[in-house]
Parts: C-alpha cells; sequence; structure tokens
C-alpha cells in the first residue's frame, strides 16, 4: 500500500523546508535507508533518509520549491500503484472513475470557463516565488539571466533572488522555453507569486497569469501529467549526462559550487555518483592536465582583461546627492525583531569598569601551553557562565503568567555575518573550561559566517554576549535577544592612567554593559551579577573556586 511521505519537522523552530536536491526520480526504487533529498532551510541544509521501501511514485515538492511542514513530499508504493486517492486528499487508492471530471463538467457549466483558463497546456509549468528560508514572507528579483523567448535547459539559472538572508541563485528544475516572467527585475513579490512560465516554444499561455492565485493549487490533470513527463526527463538527462561536449552534466549544488571556487570545468569530471553525478568527493579529487589548466586560464585571462573597471560617480561640487539602497530582506527581519525586543522588553543598562591586568597575565600563562590559544572573550564568556550560575534571576526568561527561571548556562555569542547578525550558542557553558570555549567560538563563528551552521547550534540561549572590542569601540549597549533577560556588550581594553592604593600608575581597564529586561531583572539584582562578573575578570584564578 502506497504510503505518504511529508515534509519532515528538521529543527524545533522550523515551519517550512525546502527541497535543495531530489536524489531520487519518479520510478526509482527506494530502500530503508535511502537518501530521498536535500533539504534545507536558512540555517542548513540535511539528507533527509527514506524509512520506508518500494518504488518513487510521486513528488509533491520539486527541487526549489519550499512548503510548510507536514506537506506532501512524496509518495512510496508499489509499481503501477494507483495514488490518485492520496494525491486527492485521502487514505486510501480509489477506483478509477473515468466518466466522473465530464459529469462534474456538465453539472457546472457557470464555472467551466474559469476553469479552462486556469488549466495548464501540456508540457506547461508554472514557477512560483521560492521560499528560500524559513523566516522569508517575500523575495526581490536582482537579475533576470534569461528572456522571455530564451531555451531554457534543466539548471541553468534563471534568475538572482534576494531573500531575507541572501541574494541566491535560482535553478530552473525544467526544460523548456522561457514563456513569461511575471516579477520583473527590482520588483518584490510574495512567496509562491508567480515568477515565470515556461513551456514548449510557441505556447498559447494566455489566461494563465490573469488567472494565477499565488499558492492556488494546479489543475487535477497537472499532476498526473508531470508524473509522466518526469521519467521521460530523466531519461533525457541521463543521456547527455554523459555526453561531455556541451551536453548537461548531473552535479550536486555543492560539486558546482566547489568547481565554480576552483575554476574546474565539470565536463572534465567523471562522476561517481547515481546515474554518473558529480558529487563533492569527485571535484576534491579532481587533478587537472596541464593541457586543460593552459585552456581554462586563457580565456579567463582574456575576460579579465577585458572587463571595464566601474566608473566612479562625479558629484558636482555645491550641489545635493543622495544614494537610496533598497532594503534587503534580511535588514527588514533585523528590523523587525530588533524592534519588537526594544519596544516590548522595557531595557535599562548598567555600566561597570573592570581591570584586566591580572587577566592579561593570566592570559599570557594559559597561551604558553602548546596548543592552547584563549582570547579575552572566552575568559568574560567563562566568568558570565559562573557569575549566571550565583545569579540565576539574569538567566532567566518573560512569560505573561510566570517568569521562567534557566538552571542550565546556555550562552549566545553574537557573531558579525555579511549583511547580518547571528548568535550560535555554547550549550552548558559552565561545565566547559577556557580552551574548550575558545575552541568551539571559533569553530562556531567560522561556521556561522559560511552558513554551515545547524538549526539546532542557533536555539536555546539563555544569555547573550556581544563584543565590539576587537573594533577599538570602548562602551556601547545591546538590544536584548529575547527571549533572554539580558545581553552583556564587550568594550576594548584601553591603556590609561588609574589610582591604585591612593597612587596613579598605568593600568589597563575594559568597560562592561549590562542590558536588562526590567520586567524580569530588577536594578539590584543586576547590579549584583556585574559585582561578581568583575571579581571573576579582575581576579580569573578565582574562577577555578
Amino acid at each position: 500500500m502506497a504510503i505518504k511521505v511529508t515534509m519532515p519537522r528538521l529543527s524545533d523552530t522550523m515551519t517550512e523546508g525546502t527541497v535543495a536536491t531530489w536524489l531520487k526520480k519518479v520510478g526509482d526504487k527506494i530502500s530503508e535507508g535511502d537518501i530521498l533529498a536535500e533539504i534545507e532551510t536558512d540555517k542548513a541544509t540535511m539528507e533527509f533518509e527514506s524509512f520506508n521501501e518500494g518504488t518513487l511514485l510521486h513528488i509533491g515538492i520539486q527541487a526549489g520549491e519550499t512548503a510548510p511542514v507536514d506537506s506532501l513530499l512524496a509518495i512510496i508504493g508499489n509499481e503501477g500503484e494507483d495514488i490518485s486517492a492520496l494525491l486527492a486528499g485521502g487514505d486510501a487508492p480509489a477506483a478509477p472513475k473515468a466518466d466522473a471530471a465530464p459529469a462534474a463538467e456538465a453539472k457546472t457549466e457557470n464555472a467551466a470557463p474559469a476553469k479552462a483558463a486556469t488549466e495548464l497546456p501540456k508540457g506547461v509549468i508554472v514557477v512560483t516565488m521560492p521560499r528560500l528560508s524559513d523566516t522569508m514572507t517575500e523575495g526581490t528579483v536582482a537579475t533576470w539571466l534569461k528572456k522571455v523567448g530564451d531555451a531554457v535547459a534543466e539548471g541553468d539559472i534563471l534568475a538572482e533572488i534576494e531573500t531575507d538572508k541572501a541574494t541566491m541563485e535560482f535553478e530552473s528544475f525544467n526544460a523548456g522555453t522561457l514563456l513569461y516572467i511575471g516579477i520583473q527585475e527590482g520588483n518584490t513579490a510574495p512567496v509562491d507569486s508567480l515568477l515565470a512560465i515556461i513551456g514548449p516554444a510557441g505556447t498559447d499561455i494566455s489566461g494563465i497569469a490573469e488567472n494565477y492565485t499565488a499558492g492556488g493549487a494546479a489543475p487535477a490533470s497537472a499532476p498526473a501529467e508531470e508524473t509522466k513527463a518526469a521519467p521521460a526527463a530523466e531519461k533525457a538527462t541521463e543521456t547527455v549526462a554523459d555526453n561531455s561536449n556541451g551536453g548537461r552534466i548531473l552535479a550536486s549544488p555543492l560539486a558546482k559550487k566547489i568547481a565554480s571556487d576552483k575554476g574546474i570545468q565539470l565536463n572534465q569530471v567523471k562522476g561517481s555518483g547515481e546515474n554518473g553525478r558529480i558529487v563533492k568527493s569527485d571535484i576534491e579529487n579532481f587533478t587537472p592536465s596541464a593541457q586543460a589548466q593552459t585552456a581554462a586560464s586563457a580565456p579567463a585571462a582574456k575576460q579579465e582583461a577585458s572587463a571595464p573597471a566601474a566608473p566612479k560617480v562625479f558629484v558636482p561640487a555645491g550641489e545635493v546627492y543622495t544614494e537610496e539602497i533598497k532594503n534587503s530582506q534580511m535588514r527588514k527581519i533585523i528590523a523587525k525583531r530588533l524592534a519588537e525586543s526594544l519596544f516590548t522588553a522595557p531595557h535599562y543598562n548598567l555600566v561597570i569598569e573592570v581591570s584586566m591586568d591580572e587577566a592579561m597575565q593570566a592570559r599570557a600563562a594559559i597561551n604558553s601551553v602548546p596548543d592552547t590559544k584563549v582570547s579575552f572573550n572566552d575568559m568574560v564568556i567563562k566568568a558570565c557562565a559562573l557569575a549566571l550560575k550565583k545569579h540565576p534571576k539574569i538567566n532567566s526568561h518573560w512569560k505573561e503568567d510566570a517568569i521562567i527561571i534557566n538552571h542550565h548556562v546556555n550562552i549566545g555569542v553574537a557573531v558579525a555575518v555579511e549583511d547580518g547578525l547571528v548568535v550560535p550558542v555554547l550549550k552548558f557553558t559552565d561545565a566547559m573550561s577556557l580552551s574548550q570555549i575558545g575552541g568551539s567560538v571559533r569553530d562556531l563563528a567560522g561556521r556561522a559566517k559560511n552558513k554551515k551552521l545547524g538549526p539546532q547550534e542557533m536555539e536555546g540561549s539563555t544569555f547573550t554576549v556581544s563584543n565590539l572590542g576587537m573594533f577599538g569601540i570602548t562602551e556601547f549597549n545591546s538590544i536584548i535577544n529575547q527571549p533572554n533577560s539580558a545581553i552583556l556588550s564587550v568594550g576594548a581594553i584601553v591603556e590609561k592612567p588609574v589610582v591604585k592604593n591612593g597612587q596613579i600608575v598605568v593600568g589597563n581597564t575594559m568597560m562592561l554593559s549590562l542590558a536588562c529586561d526590567h520586567r524580569t531583572i530588577d536594578g539590584a539584582t543586576g547590579a549584583q551579577f556585574l559585582q561578581t562578573l568583575k571579581q571573576y575578570i579582575e581576579s580569573p584564578v578565582t574562577m577555578l573556586a
């Protein structure tokens, strides 16, 4: 009996998922444990494993498309099994009724013209604005790389789409001719809006764009047509995959990216994956011949030499000159969430100055140990973790009917990435050594900048540390990373005259600013936390007690 496979929930905050790549096609045999597809959010791309055996009868979410959790992802069953009832939303296959559709049309004469207008001609595919992250609600077409009338092959880049996280290339998963563009360059539209129409050249598509509604269901005949067309398309793809003379080459998105970065021509690489598909290991293990390297470098050098330098904008003296930069989706989300935090949580800030002389000596001694590297930020994080254990009210979050006190310590570390900010989390920070904290922060920060963090690595923080000291900022105030109740802002270490034992001497100090949510933390509670934190930082040996 056929089994429905739904979009999995890969994290506790995931509401939608995007199918990055299908590793199986309709008609393929599936064994328990086979990888069906790669599914991505804005945080990570994960392999999705089959827990059933049979034949892949239907794909409900095409590669590049996004759907809510629990949406129909695929149907697995016996070869040739009738799945029409499952596609219609039932729980079991139904007997075919050949005359049902004409009878329904005869009874609903008034609805017939509307249905005819929206029914897709053979081979025509409606491409919608994809959901490229779980927080994306709309997308902006940055650039169209194809124009109406152009031939489109499977795997061609149709357009560059700007999301709330980044600008991404949008790949076509269908072959045909670009018949219609629904969203022009620079325009923004909600997810699932009509982006383009692809089909056979010369096909009449009048009425399709006008009658399309975002998120609307495809005509009843469309799934069957796509299902029948899928094996043929896959066979054609397999045929040209072996052709290294300009034909379409099967390669995973990651393999394409690595090949592009390394300047490797895909037609020179022999794929070891299914149906000759090129995978990551093929690119990493590829050694080009000297002749191929010379041939590849010559056009690149010629192209580089011919590319003109971008002219500088001339601003006449005495005239007003302004430039408008359109907000990216990421900036919109950051603006929304930080505004919600600032205007829902009554913030106040407590500032304290700490001496860093002993901390600097302690760090130098620790880093003298071979293969050990600890930063001042690592020492601050460790001190925060121990201080939170002594002042658990700081390690809390607000609910309308209660204040939740967290007795575990998970510290989030703010990391700047291109056009935004992410907060990877160190779980059970109080139990980690300084060297473990240092290694974990470097690993998480590196992967955060490359968008390689898993969703679970950015969840569950109970307190946050933000450090701008490396930029020379001596003091600043942060906005609370909700649902946390506090965030610590760490400034630069400054050498200046200080008073010690009644004498003016040269000392090293650092400013700490604690932003608190007044709903959960009173001023005296925040001050006591900072006093404990100051003690730990000024005398690092006390952290061993």
